[in-house]
């Protein structure tokens, strides 16, 4: 299991720079100048399975790397969405509370009466609060606040979400 340290966000210039969504609190001595990270991309998407990090820097609160194997923006485009990952394992947390995205990714969705209401596909990271990112069973995607009151139980096989009433109904709306 790998250990997503971020996720590729746009380009930024039109050097190859992007930003990035971090998934981990040691920036600085994950991505420093020279480190190949290794990467996960949708197949056929020609990313590279690693990148060498050419240029690190924060520019308004937003983390910017650049790879010796990107050149352009035009590169950086496709790097879109790509997770930057690490093949050691996650460690061990005393926080009960405490998730990684790929202990979640394709656990079963059910409401507090245990009907089933789709699958977990993601986990977005966020400044406040992090996100569940499921897919219900009518192929709507829909996003849930990660925290207990909306997520009750994280079981080894399922999650219980109780989101307020008609929150999934928006997602349905806004994919009319």
């Amino acid at each position: 299991m790998s250990l997503v340290l971020a996720r590729i966000g746009k380009p930024h210039g039109l050097r190859g720079e992007v930003t990035v969504r971090l998934h981990t609190d040691e920036p600085e001595t994950r991505f420093p100048v020279g480190a190949v990270i290794e990467t996960e991309a949708d197949p056929g998407s020609g990313v590279p399975k690693a990148l060498t990090i050419a240029s690190t820097r924060v520019h308004n609160g937003v983390w910017l790397l650049s790879f010796a194997e990107i050149p352009d923006r035009t590169g950086a485009e496709g790097l879109r969405g790509t997770r930057l990952v690490s093949e050691e394992a996650a460690p061990a947390t005393d926080d009960e509370d405490a998730f990684y995205e790929d202990d979640l990714v394709g656990l079963e969705v059910r409401d507090p009466g245990g009907a089933v209401v789709g699958t977990v596909t993601g986990l977005e990271i966020g400044a406040a609060q992090d996100r569940l990112v499921l897919t219900l069973t009518d192929g709507v995607t829909a996003y849930v606040p990660f925290i207990r009151h909306m997520v009750p139980v994280v079981a080894e096989d399922h999650v219980v979400v109780d989101p307020p009433a008609g929150l999934f109904d928006l997602y349905r709306e806004g994919a009319e």
